[in-house]
């Protein structure tokens, strides 16, 4: 590979609906080490229109979902394009674009992402990454967690991370090979409680921090099928619908602050199940801002529990995208069959050139 300094906008929808996250991020490889630089960041808040849209999306029939499919690429593209033109400084090598999740039921060969669609490429005249989770699924791997196969070259440093978006995901990069999983919904079950009180989310868990332990639901939210399984293993909404909401429902009844505390212990129980007891730990994603949560971890962990900026906890996953569909682009495997449960390790993701 010739070419060793890039510049990539790295995009990424996440499950919870909080926006649509960009970085342009600058990547250079050196003596067989890649390092990166954020350049610009923003984050896109969904309007309601598009929230509705997406939050609805897996209830479409194919055609409808065919027709949102092809208005969610033509949003993503002005998104990026508008992005794009307040860096113009900046000669751009890819677009790397995760899409927004629909389906994900790996187990039975299906996983979704719209947004993917190769008229990204031509709309912003740049050579396009996208599609990242299709190929592991068609491989027998779950599709999900992606992230490690970024992490494994940046964070190696670390002995875990862990991103707490709509679901809670942890890599463990100390290991022979490299493990990583969804540990439990987040974000998703927090921001749901949150809209109860006609809030967005539970800023820095405040809400939480004055309710009350329900030891009944701890109980039976510990006691998930799921927490059991061994990996490889992901989630999607789908586990939310089936497994969490039925349980949720039986304590209605109950006061939104209690059940936010009772979830930020459960949630905390389940990464303490799983984290290292020594070395660094970096934290990132949306669920880091929640103080209380972090609490519930750091009184516990015996490993360092690292908080980085601002920044990172809330980029390094458009970062990271960016950074797979990069080593996409260089022919090098960005999936591990340790982490999902793919025939092999490869190279994922589709690449539509522009010339």
């Amino acid at each position: 590979m010739k070419k060793e300094h890039f510049y990539v906008i790295g995009v990424m929808s996440g499950t919870s609906l909080d926006g649509l996250d960009l970085a342009l991020v600058e990547f250079n490889l050196n003596k067989g080490k890649w390092a990166y630089r954020y350049v610009s960041t923003t984050t896109n808040s969904y309007p309601d229109f598009w929230k509705k849209q997406l939050e609805d999306a897996r209830f479409l029939e194919a055609e409808a979902l065919a027709v949102l499919d092809r208005d969610y690429t033509t949003y993503l593209a002005e998104q990026i394009q508008f992005f794009m033109t307040q860096n113009p400084s900046y000669t751009i090598d890819l677009v790397c674009s995760h899409g927004h999740t629909v389906h994900h039921k790996p187990d039975q060969g299906i996983t979704f992402q719209i947004g993917n669609q190769k008229e990204l490429s031509s709309f912003l005249k740049t050579t396009v990454v996208c599609d990242f989770r299709v190929q592991d699924v068609a491989l027998g791997g779950q599709g999900a967690p992606l992230v490690p196969g970024g992490e494994y070259h940046l964070f190696s440093d670390y002995a875990a991370c862990v991103n707490l978006g709509g679901f809670a995901n942890i890599s463990l990069l100390k290991q022979e090979h490299l493990i990583a999983f969804d540990v439990a919904a987040a974000n998703l079950v927090f921001n749901t409680f949150a809209q109860q009180l006609s809030l967005p989310y539970d800023a820095d868990g405040k809400i939480a921090a004055q309710g009350l332990l329900i030891p009944n639901l701890l109980e039976e939210l510990n006691a998930l099928a799921y927490y059991g399984l061994t990996f490889p293993k992901s989630l999607g909404v789908e586990w939310i619908t089936e497994q969490l909401t039925p349980i949720l429902v039986t304590y209605e009844q109950e006061q939104v602050a209690d059940l936010m505390h009772t979830y930020s212990v459960h949630l905390a129980t389940q990464l303490l199940n799983i984290l290292p007891t020594s070395g660094k730990i970096l934290f990132t994603g949306g669920g880091t801002h929640n103080l209380f949560l972090m609490q519930q971890i750091q009184k516990t962990s015996t490993a360092e529990i690292c908080i980085p900026s601002n920044l990172m906890i809330d980029y390094k996953e458009a970062m990271i995208f960016g950074f797979l569909g990069l080593l996409k682009y260089c022919g090098v495997d960005n999936c591990f069959a340790s982490v999902t449960g793919a025939r092999h390790n490869h190279s994922t993701g589709v690449i539509f050139e522009y010339n």
